[in-house]
């Protein structure tokens, strides 16, 4: 694992002093191992890492290439440990999005444009209480994401989607359909996006944490 790790490391360097740019294709295999001074297998494993954290993108008879490295990309892996954490840790990481969803709600009342509200307008009136467990989840990881990229801040946004679980939301959504509680969360949605069109980011970031505070409280009792 030593010369992997180092052979993971002399990569990032080539990216951090602009040897290597996003969109950029790896020189071959035997060309960048001789470069490196690291043997074929090390620089081979370096790279399936590199691939699983999506710096690297393999592409079978065409070379490796470095991804465009956005942050939203860079986080997908956390999206996956997300899913596979106990009940404790879903709480932690509700805690984490009651501190950062009221930020995001706050800077996208500052930044929003006609095209980031009618987006967001566009997602809550896509959803009624006829609308089935799934087609709910979908809206509440549109509505939020929606949020975060009005934001304008792309690691904010990328940050705020990685802790977004599609089975922690799915299971949440049954649990307050089953208590009749629709109603009140996307009429929650509806004031959020009411002080986000209104430009007023005390309010929208109020709300935010009135609604996310609700949905933890719910799950806090449901464990």
């Amino acid at each position: 694992m030593a010369v992997t790790d180092e052979a993971i490391l002399r990569i990032k360097e080539m990216i951090l002093a602009g040897e290597l740019s996003p969109g950029d294709r790896l020189p071959p295999e035997k060309e960048l191992s001789e470069r490196l001074g690291l043997s074929r297998s090390s620089l081979r494993e370096a790279v399936k890492a590199l691939e699983v954290i999506r710096v690297l993108d393999v592409r079978r008879g065409d070379g490796t290439y470095v991804t465009s490295l956005e942050p939203r990309l860079l986080l997908e892996a956390m999206s996956f440990v997300v899913d596979l954490h106990d009940d404790q840790s879903v709480l932690e990481i509700f805690a984490v999005r009651r501190i950062l969803e009221p930020a995001a709600s706050a800077l996208a009342a500052r930044n929003a444009d006609a095209d980031d509200l009618a987006r967001l307008r566009e997602v809550i009136d896509g959803v009624d209480h006829a609308t089935d467990v799934e087609g709910l989840v979908a809206h509440d990881l549109e509505f939020h994401r929606g949020i975060a990229d009005a934001t304008g801040n792309s690691y904010l946004a990328g940050l705020i989607d990685s802790l977004s679980s599609h089975t922690v939301r799915a299971r949440i959504w049954r649990g307050i359909t089953q208590e009749d509680a629709v109603g009140r969360t996307l009429q929650e949605h509806h004031a959020i996006l009411e002080a986000i069109e209104a430009g007023d980011g005390e309010l929208a970031s109020a709300l935010t944490v009135a609604h996310v505070s609700g949905v933890e409280q719910w799950l806090r009792s449901a464990l």
